[in-house]
């Protein structure tokens, strides 16, 4: 005989110290609360199970980054993104642009021609995630000098006693 399924289930999360619960599909009605604890355990970004937790491992790569902004002026061909990212090599460039249209952020479109042509253009999604990525950016071309001056900082420091070793 077929046992109904439990109301809840207690999730726990011991290094955030966070109780989720989630609810199984069919259930009739829930409170204002539970739907957004439900809500909040679907897509909450420091929990380990989280969906969101791949898409930001693959947003918060360098080549994903350098790629997309590469392609903020339209569509662009396999060898004119190689040169724009200067230093990325061909596994890597087709690994991320293979990725970048998995996601749908990135769409390949092929013209028949001798040779074939392809060309690698943002989706709507895409354009609307380069407005992040250029704005990282600009941050990142901003701040470059003063990352650089922390890390010299850090590094002539003895960790041991916290004391500059200047």
């Amino acid at each position: 005989m077929n046992q109904p399924a439990p109301a809840a289930v207690r999730c726990e999360e011991r290094t955030k110290r966070r109780v989720t619960w989630v609810y199984y599909p069919g259930m009739a009605t829930m409170t204002a609360r539970e739907r957004r604890l439900t809500a909040r355990s679907e897509y909450e970004s420091f929990l380990a199970t989280c969906p969101s937790r791949q898409l930001l491992q693959t947003l918060g790569g360098k080549w994903t980054t350098l790629v997309v902004a590469a392609l903020a002026d339209g569509p662009m061909r396999y060898n004119a993104i190689a040169r724009t990212v200067a230093g990325v090599s061909p596994k890597m460039l087709t690994q991320t642009l293979r990725t970048l249209e998995r996601d749908g952020l990135v769409v390949r479109s092929i013209t028949p021609s001798v040779p074939v042509q392809v060309d690698y253009a943002l989706s709507d999604l895409g354009r609307d995630l380069l407005r992040v990525v250029l704005d990282f950016k600009t941050w990142v071309e901003s701040h470059t000098d003063s990352i650089a001056a922390a890390r010299a900082r850090f590094d002539a420091m003895d960790h041991n006693s916290g004391l500059s070793m200047d």
